[in-house]
């Protein structure tokens, strides 16, 4: 039977953590008495969904970033970590008349900046990874280094 170990960061699995405990601190304290609370919305980093399929030569995976335009994504390999990255900057005002001369004024705004850190618990081929982005997915393929597998070796203990 073979084990890998797997060298985790315990940082890694805290930032969302913080960054949850922030944000909230900051939303019920900070934005009602110092700040502006459209600044906060803008410097507000956003976990997106992921999905992560692992098989035999590669993986593959899924970040959920819907109306993100593509040259807003980032995507960096780094060992055996991937850091996406993605910004949406999106206002609309509009001024209407009806038939009544009523005059309808409306302004909608989206703003957001994504960050996720993925690790593998193998070693990738990060030189040959391909990304696509189509209706709001982007798919990561990242093919998996050949490990060796070789049989386990019986030691022989010898007796002093």
């Amino acid at each position: 039977m073979r084990h890998n170990l797997i060298v985790r960061e315990p940082e890694l699995y805290f930032d969302s953590i913080h960054q949850e405990l922030d944000n909230f601190l900051r939303d019920t304290f900070i934005s009602h008495t110092f700040g502006h609370p459209l600044n906060m919305i803008k410097n507000t980093i956003l976990r997106p969904a992921i999905e992560v399929i692992q098989n035999k030569d590669n993986y593959k995976v899924k970040v959920q970033l819907p109306g993100i335009k593509k040259d807003n994504i980032d995507v960096e390999i780094d060992n055996d970590f991937m850091t996406i990255c993605a910004e949406t900057h999106e206002e609309k005002e509009e001024e209407k008349q009806d038939e009544n001369n009523k005059r309808y004024h409306t302004s909608e705004f989206r703003y957001g900046k994504y960050q996720r850190t993925i690790s593998f618990d193998q070693p990738i081929k990060s030189d040959e990874a391909q990304a696509e982005y189509k209706d709001g997915i982007l798919t990561i393929t990242i093919p998996k280094q050949n490990i060796e597998t070789k049989e386990p070796k019986k030691l022989e203990i010898k007796e002093k």
